[in-house]
């Protein structure tokens, strides 16, 4: 399970890793073809654009990984141990509920936007708003898969695995 835990985290970021080279490659060659032809690509800020939505749905997860959301924990941290655990148990059982509903939220208004299209790459919208259901599905499996850990200890998963635990991080757990 670790394995495919590992996998499904490399894959994740390698996908993020092409939307982000393949942003900056459109952007900076219509910088180049502006400065250079006063020409520039007509579909490259709509590209652009589409690949920063789709990074940020798609980067949720592994954000939420290793606690690089926003966090709120004077109550937490004034409960005793077991009362700790059942509000970060609550927290998941929100969250799941939450990422659900979005999923389905964001797939109904995808195939709502199938047949509209585009200005300049013609594509159809669909496409676009896909990257709402799929990062909030994204961000279901990274939460199931630190459930435990968080749950338990309230740590997040290691920046790289291998690594120790960065104690500098909010609820990671110490030695």
């Amino acid at each position: 399970m670790q394995k495919l835990e590992r996998i499904f985290v490399a894959l994740n970021g390698w996908a993020l890793i092409v939307m982000l080279s393949a942003m900056a490659l459109i952007v900076g060659t219509n910088v180049a073809l502006r400065y250079f032809t006063a020409n520039s690509l007509p579909w490259a800020d709509e590209a652009a654009r589409y690949l920063m939505i789709w990074m940020t749905f798609g980067g949720a997860g592994l954000a939420l990984r290793v606690g690089g959301h926003v966090a709120i924990t004077n109550l937490h941290d004034t409960l005793p141990t077991f009362a700790q655990r059942a509000l970060r148990a609550a927290i998941v059982v929100v969250l799941l509920g939450f990422f659900a509903f979005m999923v389905w939220v964001g797939w109904t208004y995808a195939q709502r936007m199938q047949y509209q299209m585009s200005p300049a790459l013609r594509l159809p919208f669909l496409y676009v708003y896909l990257a709402m259901p799929v990062g909030f599905s994204l961000l279901i499996a990274h939460l199931l898969l630190i459930t435990k850990p968080f749950v338990m200890a309230g740590a997040y998963k290691p920046r790289h695995d291998g690594d120790a635990e960065d104690d500098s991080l909010p609820g990671a757990a110490n030695g």
